[in-house]
């Protein structure tokens, strides 16, 4: 067996041990968070009424899809998925609640700082995130045009995941 071959076949090796891994770490992934959404809120979406960041009132459109995502300034997880927050806010409808991440300017200057313009209401009191029974951040709820939760997941999203899931809410 020549050197090249020795090579190939640990390169194939090492590449088969980190596809499993891979494998392994999402299955973990999810099934962890399934275990942490079992406790969420799962009745149908209330009508909520909210002064948002930039001092708009927002109220969640009727007959449209929404994702509502909770999360926190000292989250880093959440630091991790805002990106994929903002990318999904700019085709569908989108509620973030910002939790015990203190004051307004607080935020503002996070938000300003990573050039995010999502939606974001500032959960201060942890009003809203008592309601909905989130216990970890980020925390993301999906509802149909008809207001029904038809997703929920505690942790990291991907962007695709986000876009999927929301096309279905969108569709069905």
């Amino acid at each position: 067996m020549t050197k090249s071959m020795i090579i190939k076949q640990k390169i194939k090796k090492y590449l088969k041990e980190i596809v499993l891994f891979i494998v392994i770490m999402t299955v973990a992934a999810n099934v962890i968070s399934f275990y942490k959404s079992m406790d969420l809120n799962k009745q149908k979406l209330q009508e909520m009424s909210v002064t948002l960041l930039d001092k708009t009132s927002y109220r969640h459109p009727k007959d449209k899809p929404i994702l509502i995502h909770f999360w926190a300034t000292w989250c880093p997880t959440c630091k991790i998925e805002a990106s994929n927050i903002q990318s999904i806010s700019e085709e569908y409808e989108v509620l973030s609640i910002a939790v015990n991440s203190g004051e307004d300017k607080k935020i503002k200057e996070y938000m300003s700082k990573n050039s995010f313009d999502f939606k974001v209401y500032n959960d201060e009191s942890g009003f809203f995130a008592k309601e909905f029974k989130v216990a970890a951040y980020p925390t993301t709820f999906i509802y149909d045009k008809d207001k029904n939760l038809i997703f929920s997941e505690v942790g990291f999203t991907s962007t695709l995941g986000l876009y999927f899931r929301m096309w279905i809410a969108d569709k069905f």
